[in-house]
């Protein structure tokens, strides 16, 4: 049987639909829009594009879109006080500081100044150890979108063998603890795992997020196993070509022959992170102005 390959782009838009009418619904019982306030220090072509397509994308949901652009030896305290101010900003519900930041700033702390209700991101101490204990808390974008994806593709993720490979603060640590509060049997690989082959042999699940092209090879998976593919990683380019095309960390064609179901790079899990984005600040503004949002609604 042929894997299905899972469209990410097409769950983002399904995503992103529901997120609009929400924003809408919002709209009418708080008397203004939802707020995302995003935050770039620097220059970084990357970062820089990436903000622009949030924006976009915020305001294409019916919500409100807030962007500081702050040069590069912006000081430490400025970039607090700013933070700070969004904190007490009633028309801002979601805080996104793009990451990373500036060598000169101290990322840590930055991050634990922001308001843990507005963290849309998922990254502050507060949001973390709420993930752990069990408790409500946004959470960080792409282990969300991927959790979604598996539920929205198995339905009862209960007593399935979850393999997350990579322990990163954004994505592989938060993916662990969304598996364990669905059920599953979850072991973390990295970087100093024995045997790596034989631990994912027996995963029903395997979400890679460790940033290596092609580390995970086809016959180091279980048949029949569920492949959520979170690396984005640049190949050197080609002759003739300008830039190198982007893989992820899953030898995706060998894995096509063993797999159920697998996300591609790109237009997979990647492609969920914006949509789940606008939802966690849908979810937050309905928080912040104690309204109800409908039970089961994203």
């Amino acid at each position: 049987m042929a894997a299905q390959i899972i469209d990410g782009k097409a769950f983002a838009a399904k995503l992103r639909e529901r997120v609009g009418a929400h924003a809408a619904t919002f709209a009418e019982k708080a008397g203004r829009k939802a707020g995302l306030a995003v935050v770039l220090v620097g220059e970084d072509p990357a970062s820089q594009v990436y903000v622009r397509s949030k924006g976009k994308a915020t305001v294409a949901a019916g919500m409100e879109s807030f962007e500081y652009r702050l040069p590069a030896d912006t000081p430490q305290d400025e970039l607090v006080a700013l933070v700070r101010q969004l904190n007490t900003d009633r028309n801002v519900d979601g805080i996104l500081v793009q990451l990373p930041l500036p060598r000169h700033l101290d990322e840590k702390a930055v991050i634990a100044e922001i308001d843990p209700d507005k963290d849309v991101d998922g990254i502050t101490p507060a949001n973390a150890g709420r993930l752990v204990l069990g408790m409500d808390a946004l959470v960080s974008c792409t282990p969300l979108g991927c959790t979604m994806i598996l539920k929205d593709l198995i339905g009862d993720l209960s007593g399935l063998d979850a393999v997350v490979v990579g322990r990163s603060i954004l994505f592989g640590k938060p993916m662990a603890q969304l598996l364990l509060a669905e059920n599953c049997t979850v072991t973390m690989a990295h970087s100093r795992t024995r045997d790596l082959p034989e631990v994912l042999r027996r995963a029903d699940i395997v979400v890679a997020a460790v940033g290596v092209p092609f580390l995970i090879k086809g016959d180091w998976l279980k048949p029949g196993a569920i492949v959520l593919d979170g690396g984005i990683n640049r190949l050197d380019p080609e002759p003739g070509e300008e830039k190198g095309r982007i893989v992820g960390d899953v030898a995706y064609d060998e894995a096509l022959g063993h797999v159920r179901a697998i996300t591609p790079v790109p237009g997979g899990v990647g492609a969920t992170t914006i949509a789940v984005l606008l939802r966690n600040t849908i979810v937050a503004a309905y928080r912040n102005e104690e309204l109800d949002l409908p039970e089961g609604a994203l």
